[in-house]
């Protein structure tokens, strides 16, 4: 996932928003990975991100992180970071978004992606029927 966005474009988004200006160890590059993380893995709180984090502490140097970050490091970030950084970042990952799209540009439905419920379970099942609504079980 973090192969979509550029990392010297990041850096870039860093210089020019001055983001890491009072940083001691813990990069904007990583407070985006924990946040990320957070966000793909639905962590309810600091403590489940940086605990999830913590306990994939091997794989995160191929993220570029030293180590998993500590929850007050990680809150003291997210509270005195710029949030432009972030919003530039989207930009650009959004911008190279429409340059793959070429001319064909965005399609906000697709034929093939309707789930629904498939039991009280909330078990998912795919349709790849016709986006026309919710659908019963066959």
């Amino acid at each position: 996932m973090l192969q979509l966005f550029s990392r010297t474009e990041f850096e870039r988004a860093v210089v020019e928003h001055r983001a890491e200006r009072h940083a001691r160890g813990f990069s904007c590059w990583g407070q985006f990975v924990a946040m990320l993380f957070c966000h793909l893995g639905r962590a309810q709180s600091l403590r489940e991100i940086c605990g999830g984090l913590a306990a994939s502490e091997g794989k995160l140097r191929h993220l570029g992180l030293p180590d998993a970050p500590k929850r007050s490091t990680l809150a003291y970030a997210n509270e005195h970071r710029p949030w432009a950084l972030y919003r530039s970042v989207f930009y650009q990952l959004l911008g190279r978004c429409r340059e793959v799209a070429g001319s064909h540009g965005f399609r906000s439905k697709t034929n093939c992606s309707l789930w629904t419920p498939r039991s009280s379970n909330s078990v998912l099942r795919f349709s790849t029927g016709p986006s026309t609504g919710a659908q019963k079980e066959p």
